[in-house]
């Protein structure tokens, strides 16, 4: 190939790689000091209402961590309708905490979806929507989120005051916003394992979106464990989860 041919060609990556950078998204980043949780299969018990219609079920979450790694995979069933929701994040452990490289989710009777965070490239996209985000650090997504949160007020269970409020930008299905989580108060939980002390975060969407509460609670007797999960909206309809079985791996 003539050189000039190849010095058009190199000039059209730049401008490519160029244009590609200029297109991502930039957002904040958000760095906490952390204590990974250690590795445990989970079991929880679901009930929701959906569309006016009242269900009951299981999910299995399966929690890894060390080595410089983790990985997240939870699967939740209902009665009647089998599987409902499958979702798996996988990454490493950076100086942020958890550093998702690939987050997958599978709903029922939806096509799958997936975000991928290319530490390579700096960039977060997505494989069913066109947005590209700058990684900055400190991303998580919807499944590793609840996890980074565990570790954060793991590492610092005295900044845990009500009111005190935590911040990550969290990538979904199609997209990334930032999360805030507040800490409401200490609470007694009850499960199938008995009563459990527990710290209540609430992340609540911004007064005028109409998006998705989500409640956590984390039981600093348990490693800080995901012991409850209530995800609602405006309209009435919940998914609740409370656990029924931790074992430790």
């Amino acid at each position: 190939m003539p050189s000039f041919q190849l010095n058009q060609l190199a000039c059209g990556v730049a401008l490519a790689s160029m244009m590609a950078a200029a297109g991502a998204e930039d957002h904040p980043s958000f760095k906490h000091a952390v204590d990974v949780l250690p590795s445990a299969d989970l079991t929880y018990a679901i009930k929701a209402a959906q569309k006016g219609i009242t269900l009951s079920g299981e999910a299995q979450v399966v929690w890894r961590s060390g080595a410089g790694k983790y990985s997240v995979a939870s699967t939740t069933r209902a009665q009647l309708l089998g599987k409902i929701l499958e979702n798996r994040s996988e990454g490493t452990l950076d100086a942020y905490g958890l550093a998702p490289a690939q987050f997958n989710e599978k709903r029922f009777r939806k096509d799958p979806t997936s975000a991928t965070f290319d530490r390579a490239a700096k960039s977060l996209s997505f494989n069913s929507g066109k947005k590209v985000y700058s990684l900055e650090g400190g991303e998580q997504d919807r499944a590793s989120v609840q996890w980074q949160l565990a570790a954060v007020a793991r590492a610092a269970p005295e900044k845990l005051t009500p009111g005190a409020e935590l911040r990550f930008f969290v990538a979904g299905r199609k997209d990334a916003e930032a999360w805030s989580f507040k800490v409401a108060r200490r609470e007694k939980v009850g499960t199938p394992m008995g009563e459990m002390e527990a710290i209540h975060f609430v992340k609540a969407p911004p007064s005028d979106d109409k998006g998705q509460k989500l409640d956590i609670w984390l039981a600093p007797g348990r490693h800080y464990y995901p012991v409850k999960l209530r995800f609602a909206d405006d309209e009435g309809e919940y998914v609740e989860q409370v656990v029924t079985s931790i074992t430790p791996r």
